[in-house]
């Protein structure tokens, strides 16, 4: 039972997280009339000051001796850093600026990228079918460049720089609020001198346009941390595969809103690289499902294997005891497997 809830909370959090990420697009047009700069600047400020309130919390502050006796890893945490600094300005000056759409298109293709730079940098070995839908995604990326007639950067900047983003962080192999505390340290310092500096030319938004929209201006950290907690808490919850089915949440929801709630264009060529893509990502679903399947199956099948190995060898072991104990001893087995088959019959 106590599985089977976790299971069900780890759901529960997964949606929520994907959910939120869906329907950020809301959030930013509520931050005009500051730009896209400025946003991502409070957002870098805000986000350490409440994931910091997190740790302070939850005591979790070990692992800032081990981050800074590391040298690489705090290259790659500076990297990290810059890389997502890119897609999270990218993608606010996108939703307010009207490309909803096409940002949602970068998180669609995200994950074939992922599968793209595995293999040019960590040189890994794609299946047939992870072959297949790279190529499709690719097609769905020329089919969009003909029709916009110029490539959809927007799409390409944020599926490559998230893509980056992650294994980058593999490679630091810190926890999600952790890692968020690193990066957004390292931002701190610019993010709060650009925010100083617009004060001082009298153009900063925070604190000019009422209580309302300073509170939301200092909510961008809320935006931020809360769905990486609940993605935190999935993430030890449920499945891979799982949480592989979810992230398709979030572009959907960001799709779908730039669609029906944005009325953002959807010209034929639009909608024959959205289904390119569609058709690329449940290509490599189905691939990712049949796999897991198989190897639970072969895991399952070599557990069972093993039992069946350790039965048979303590069944020789008894034999041999039983051989040298003698006729005594075999009977006192025997009576011994005769007492508990029959302790069914007793009712007991």
């Amino acid at each position: 039972m106590k599985t089977e809830n976790e299971g069900r909370a780890g759901l529960l959090h997964g949606i929520g997280a994907y959910a939120m990420w869906g329907l950020v697009p809301l959030f930013w047009p509520l931050l005009k009339p500051a730009g896209a700069i400025e946003i991502l600047a409070h957002r870098m400020v805000w986000s350490l000051a409440f994931v910091g309130l997190a740790l302070l919390v939850l005591r979790r502050w070990g692992w800032m001796r081990e981050l800074v006796r590391s040298p690489r890893k705090l290259g790659l945490i500076a990297l990290a850093a810059t890389v997502i600094t890119v897609n999270w300005g990218l993608y606010i000056w996108s939703v307010n600026t009207g490309h909803v759409v096409e940002a949602s298109l970068g998180y669609f293709i995200n994950p074939l990228v992922t599968i793209a730079l595995g293999v040019l940098v960590l040189q890994e070995r794609l299946r047939p079918a992870q072959w297949a839908a790279v190529g499709i995604g690719f097609a769905a990326v020329l089919v969009l460049a003909v029709g916009y007639g110029q490539p959809p950067w927007i799409s390409l900047v944020l599926a490559f720089s998230f893509a980056l983003y992650g294994l980058v962080k593999k490679k630091v192999n810190i926890g999600g609020l952790e890692s968020l505390a690193a990066e957004t340290a390292v931002q701190f310092l610019p993010a709060l001198a650009y925010l100083a500096w617009l004060g001082g030319r009298g153009t900063l938004a925070f604190g000019s346009h009422g209580a309302g929209h300073t509170a939301l201006l200092a909510a961008t950290g809320l935006v931020t941390a809360i769905p990486l907690v609940c993605f935190g808490a999935a993430a030890i919850r449920v499945p891979l595969s799982t949480l592989g089915l979810l992230q398709y949440l979030a572009p959907t929801f960001q799709f779908l809103l730039g669609v029906l709630y944005f009325h953002e264009a959807m010209p034929p060529e639009r909608w024959a690289g959205f289904s390119l893509v569609w058709l690329a990502l449940t290509i490599l679903t189905w691939d990712a499902l049949r796999t897991n399947r198989r190897s639970r199956a072969a895991i399952a099948a070599a557990t069972a294997a093993g039992a069946g190995a350790a039965g048979a060898a303590g069944a020789v072991g008894k034999a041999e005891a039983a051989e040298v104990a003698g006729p005594a001893g075999a009977a006192g087995t025997a009576g011994a497997a005769g007492t508990v088959e029959a302790t069914p019959a007793t009712g007991r």
